[in-house]
């Protein structure tokens, strides 16, 4: 598959064209739409299920040297007012602050990012490190895994087997056709 072809079957599903569509009046920097809302919508297509199937959420990443809380809240009330007509749950995560509360949450330390893109690198799985800004760019280091309908760990920093495992006990669900590779 091709960044192309990625682009052109993620944004078949309406609710990622909408969020790409209005995702720059909240003038966030470096915006992408990330990960399940994409590669879940990859997966629908190939397996020939309706376009939304099994899409728990829609991941929204920015990265914006305001590190504040006061600040990526403010973001979240926007944006929920800005999306609040799609009737779908979307997150959105300020890169730069995500080692601020990594740790407490977690319980394992994560490096301070640089960009949303450092962020998208560490999802638990390859074939889902991916995504789309409102440019049409493609970020997606995870493609070919993605399009494989293969999963396997990412061993950065932050790799934790329990959520890996938890994610992907979710994903058999509802993708049974999944190749999963044990943590």
């Amino acid at each position: 598959m091709t960044e192309a072809q990625f682009r052109e079957i993620s944004l078949r599903n309406p609710v990622n064209q909408t969020i790409l569509g209005r995702l720059p009046t909240l003038n966030l920097p470096d915006a992408w739409l990330v990960s399940g809302c994409l590669f879940q919508t990859v997966w629908n297509v190939l397996t020939e299920r309706p376009l939304e199937h099994g899409i728990k959420d829609y991941d929204v990443f920015y990265f914006d040297p305001d590190t504040s809380w006061e600040a990526e809240d403010l973001v979240i009330s926007r944006g929920q007012a800005l999306f609040s007509d799609l009737g779908v749950q979307i997150e959105f995560r300020n890169q730069a602050r995500v080692h601020l509360w990594y740790a407490e949450k977690h319980d394992k330390p994560y490096p301070p990012l640089r960009s949303s893109c450092e962020g998208i690198d560490r999802f638990l799985a390859t074939a889902n490190m991916v995504g789309i800004n409102p440019e049409g760019a493609v970020y997606a280091p995870g493609l070919a895994d993605m399009a494989a309908l293969h999963i396997r760990p990412n061993r950065t920093a932050n790799f934790r087997k329990d959520r890996y495992d938890e994610k992907n006990a979710r994903y058999r669900t509802c993708w049974p056709e999944l190749v999963i590779e044990p943590a």
